[in-house]
């Protein structure tokens, strides 16, 4: 299959172990991002994941293109110009501290990228997916621009389109956030985000859910499921499920419906190792089942067992295998030595 997503890789600088940035004399390096993640993990589910962006020429550029082809991921369609790789700080929290982002992103290549850097008419020649987030447009009017031209180019091709919401709130407001996103949803087949990004994003309240408190009314998901997809046509809708016991062990599940039938999955007991990306491998692994499993609840399980895999490997990226992900399913999680 042929998947496109378009979006935004950085530079991750992450002080080691779960030392504050105050501590660190030092950084650990690595790249990662949204849409960047989404390609990672379907090429490691052996898809032909073309990623699209744009990063300037030089080293540091090329150095992010690398890090993606070296994990499979098609990156003939990244244009190269601009000046800038966007960057973020990562302070991992542990117990009841929690993580901390710091981002240093502005004028990235790809924030300041034009519809006209791009040949939609070659990038979607022949796909069957385009994936983005919702960290793409709170990048600016440019990247909007961008984004929009994909969109119609995706459509007027009859390419699946998928949503990850990913309100952040360190990058627009709520009000920016619901101006914009909620245009673009008429383009949206699959529709992906939490509790907090349906709010953020589309105005769209679970009811009594707090995450904080291990408090999930699934009743207040089913009413907003509803509503969202009688506004908007969603042929599916889903969101992870995270109850944070503290920044170290999380509750994770996941809920989806299809307008006739509402679904919970497995949950999951983690010790987290790295959370950043957990999300990013969620709407992977639901990509690859609605693509390849023989329903959509199968489809909910792969992607929040993917998912909940995730939270042990450090970095943005999920790197495990399909295989990898069905073992966990059919297995009790334990975590046994494989021989």
């Amino acid at each position: 299959m042929k998947i496109v997503a378009l979006g935004e890789i950085m530079l991750r600088l992450s002080a080691p172990g779960f030392k504050r940035f105050v501590q660190s004399d030092s950084f650990d390096a690595v790249y990662g991002g949204g849409e960047a993640n989404v390609c990672v993990s379907l090429a490691n589910y052996g898809h032909d994941a073309y990623f699209v962006t744009k990063l300037p020429g030089h080293a540091i550029g090329q150095t992010a293109v690398n890090s993606l082809r070296g994990l499979g991921v098609r990156t003939e369609y990244i244009a190269r110009g601009g000046d800038r790789v966007g960057i973020y700080f990562l302070e991992n929290g542990a117990s009841m501290r929690s993580s901390n982002v710091i981002y240093d992103r502005a004028h990235s290549a790809i924030a300041e990228a034009k519809p006209a850097d791009f040949d939609f008419d070659q990038i979607f020649e022949g796909a069957d997916w385009f994936h983005f987030t919702g960290i793409t447009p709170a990048l600016g009017k440019s990247a909007r621009a961008v984004l929009a031209a994909a969109l119609a180019a995706a459509k007027a091709r009859k390419v699946k389109v998928s949503v990850d919401l990913n309100y952040r709130k360190k990058l627009w407001t709520q009000e920016e956030a619901r101006a914009c996103m909620r245009p673009l949803m008429r383009y949206v087949d699959v529709c992906i985000g939490n509790e907090e990004d349906a709010d953020n994003c589309l105005g769209f309240k679970p009811g009594k859910t707090d995450v904080t408190r291990g408090e999930l009314e699934i009743e207040g998901y089913k009413k907003i499921f509803r509503e969202m997809r009688e506004e908007f046509g969603f042929q599916y809708i889903a969101s992870s499920l995270r109850v944070s016991h503290s920044a170290s062990d999380n509750g994770w599940s996941a809920v989806i419906g299809d307008g006739k039938e509402f679904y919970q999955t497995k949950k999951y007991e983690i010790r987290i190792v790295d959370r950043v990306g957990a999300g990013d491998s969620f709407a992977a692994g639901l990509i690859h089942g609605l693509l390849t499993k023989p329903d959509f609840k199968r489809a909910a399980e792969f992607a929040t067992a993917a998912s909940a895999l995730k939270h042990t490997i450090a970095g943005d990226f999920n790197l495990v295998s399909e295989k990898e992900v069905e073992t966990l399913l059919s297995s009790d999680g334990s975590g046994r030595v494989q021989r």
